[in-house]
């Protein structure tokens, strides 16, 4: 009798130390995948620890709206990227993975051209002396592979200004008042801006 008792007490404690062992694996495995689909606000300030893409968005607020962009970050990492890893001439998703997607509350102006609320994939063609920055009414595309220039809302032609060194794609928006803003993308040591009204 007394030996059932024993094994009955180490079967209980053997079953309360798996069922804490599943736990603890359960809760970490929740925690990485919760850390992979975690959105990063600014790229450039975490320590660079990765050679992936990461997942960052912008943000800025209109009144009690505000405008999002999504976004995957890459790094320079040592590499050419202007005429090298991002060809010039050809239509760009000027970031990685999926289309950069921008998200409006509300209606904007893009070049006198009215961007009414709603989603967008926000592609750029670069060019040596100049750039043309798309806004597109289809947003959910991978890469620049389904692109089609007959859903494009707006097209636009900026100059590229040169800056210091900035390792991870990063996108802004920046509002100067209650009635106009710029989205700007920055990258290597070049910084691309489209002004908008609202």
């Amino acid at each position: 009798m007394g030996t059932l008792i024993i094994k009955k007490h180490v079967m209980t404690k053997r079953f309360k130390l798996e069922a804490v062992i599943i736990f603890v694996l359960l809760f970490i495995s929740s925690s990485s995948a919760q850390s992979s689909s975690d959105v990063c606000y600014n790229p450039n300030l975490i320590k660079d620890t990765t050679k992936k893409s990461i997942k960052s968005a912008a943000f800025a607020m209109i009144g009690k709206d505000s405008i999002k962009i999504n976004y995957h970050s890459p790094g320079v990492r040592k590499r050419i990227i202007w005429g090298g890893l991002v060809p010039f001439d050809e239509v760009w998703v000027t970031g990685a993975h999926d289309a950069t997607s921008l998200e409006l509350p509300r209606s904007i102006s893009i070049n006198k051209t009215k961007i009414t609320a709603g989603k967008y994939a926000l592609f750029t063609i670069p060019g040596e002396t100049e750039w043309i920055v798309i806004i597109n009414k289809k947003w959910n595309q991978h890469l620049a592979s389904e692109y089609d220039e007959k859903e494009d809302v707006v097209r636009v032609k900026v100059k590229p200004l040169q800056v210091n060194h900035t390792e991870r794609l990063q996108y802004y928006i920046e509002t100067s008042d209650q009635r106009s803003g710029k989205i700007a993308v920055v990258w290597e040591k070049l910084r691309i801006e489209v002004p908008f009204e609202y």
